[in-house]
């Protein structure tokens, strides 16, 4: 029998996404059917009350995506214990040692990584850190490089790399996994996939709800740590990264460290002329003091190897936002000179740079902009851009789209398969906090403040100037 325990079992984390992901998995018959899903909290309630919490949140989102079934969740409940307890107690934890049984055991930390280096310790004691015991971790692990090894080092005591798993759900999502096929399963993309072709790249994170409530864990982070340390730097990684040898974790994860590791430096002198950072007007109202924590940042970063040389990637994320929108712009370089008039004022006879579009929200596509003929008997060739979908399915009709699954049910999947390709190794986390740490050591050294922004804008004025001091346009301001 192999046990999943979800430390943290009764929080946001847990209900919102890693229960629905396991009634979805064991829908559709992926979950191994001895499997226990053990949940770890230190709320005081029964086994049977925490169950109703869990169909509470599951069968909404079930429903919505019409696959309740009554058979599905008295399975999953079958599965389903829940013990109250301290997790970072090592008596405790024994009790949660005899209801796993001999098999493997998968743990989730579904909690603060604050707490990683004491409940780490306190399996180990209660004998629930075998050699064949997989960890999962959530991100931010850490706030710089120096915290981030003081909590690593507390797992490595404990734990091998080959059994630590430090998630970022954007890895999980389709799309995301689509890019990897597009890129390296066809010979039409990875020969233009470099300096030659490539005029710049674009990546956003942009969400228009505000921090809220939250803002005593953002105050601590903020946009740079929260969301362009983990999220964006990996996605970033996969755009930028050589062909790996094969799709095994190492290979794909060499491959990743690389780009993090040809990352040019922002320096004190270059931070006002390359980054951006921003803070939307309410925000000190809703924390109820001033403070220059950043809501907004955006950076232009540029990759020192051959094979992107002279190719900015900016990256920009922030809240209150003027969309809900994640996406990857891959801009190609216009033609060197246009046979079909000279007149760049419209899309007649104007020949636009053809553009390729990952969207990961609100909506998972990817899409490639290229010109067409217009239909029509004049004389004179118009032109005009048309939109090609890769999606699955779309250009067939008769297909059913798949369901849209969770990010994190591909990676609990793997992670209790042991499959960490799509996780973050060690020094591939180390070299991406050794980045921001420059980042955020420039920004104080430059003495920069937050400039402040409208909420449901695009951030401030500040961000467009980014790129158009090098002639470019954010990809949201041309729609």
């Amino acid at each position: 029998m192999s046990a999943l325990i979800l430390f943290g079992g009764g929080g946001d984390l847990a209900l919102r996404m890693l229960l629905p992901s396991l009634y979805f998995l064991d829908h559709d018959g992926l979950l191994d059917p001895e499997l226990k899903i053990i949940a770890a909290a230190r709320s005081d309630e029964t086994r049977d009350a925490y169950i109703e919490r869990v169909r509470a949140s599951v069968e909404p989102r079930a429903k919505s995506d019409d696959v309740w079934s009554d058979e599905t969740w008295t399975r999953l409940a079958a599965r389903l214990d829940y013990v109250a307890l301290d997790a970072t107690s090592a008596d405790e934890l024994k009790a949660l040692k005899a209801k796993t049984g001999d098999g493997s055991v998968t743990a989730f930390m579904a909690v603060s990584p604050s707490l990683y280096g004491r409940i780490v310790p306190a399996m180990h004691a209660a004998g629930l850190a075998g050699p064949d015991t997989r960890i999962v971790l959530e991100k931010p692990v850490g706030r710089d490089l120096e915290s981030f090894r003081e909590i690593d080092d507390a797992v490595s005591a404990v734990f091998d790399e080959r059994q630590v798993f430090r998630i970022d759900h954007y890895l999980g999502k389709e799309t995301v996994q689509n890019l990897i096929a597009l890129r390296f399963g066809n010979t039409i993309f990875e020969p233009l996939w470099n300096n030659l072709t490539i005029d710049h790249v674009q990546i956003t994170v942009a969400e228009t709800v505000a921090v809220g409530d939250r803002w005593p864990y953002y105050d601590e982070y903020g946009a740079l740590r929260d969301m362009l340390q983990n999220h964006m730097l990996q996605l970033l990684c996969l755009v930028a990264m050589e062909p790996p040898s094969n799709i095994d974790a190492d290979s794909v994860r060499n491959e990743k460290v690389k780009v993090l590791r040809s990352l040019r430096p922002i320096t004190v002198e270059e931070a006002g002329r390359v980054t951006t950072r921003g803070q939307y007007t309410d925000y000190v109202s809703e924390r109820g003091a001033p403070t220059d924590t950043e809501t907004f940042v955006a950076i232009r970063a540029d990759i020192d190897n051959w094979r992107w040389a002279g190719v900015p990637f900016f990256m920009r994320t922030g809240k209150c936002m003027a969309e809900k929108r994640t996406e990857i712009v891959i801009q190609f370089k216009p033609v060197p000179h246009s046979i079909f008039g000279r007149d760049g004022s419209s899309y007649r006879g104007a020949i636009q740079p053809n553009r390729m579009i990952i969207e990961l929200q609100p909506d998972e596509d990817i899409s490639l902009e290229v010109m067409n003929k217009q239909p029509g008997l004049d004389q004179r060739m118009q032109l005009q851009p048309i939109t090609m979908s890769l999606s699955w399915g779309h250009n067939d009709r008769k297909a059913s789209p798949p369901r849209r699954r969770i990010a994190y049910e591909r990676l609990l999947l793997d992670a209790m398969a042991g499959d960490s390709t799509l996780f973050v190794r060690r020094d591939e986390a180390e070299e991406a906090w050794k980045w921001v740490d420059e980042v955020s050591d420039a920004w104080d050294g430059a003495a920069m403040k937050v400039e402040p922004y409208e909420g449901g804008s695009w951030g401030p004025e500040a961000a467009d100037l980014l790129l158009s001091r090098t002639g470019r346009r954010w990809s949201s301001h041309e729609r």
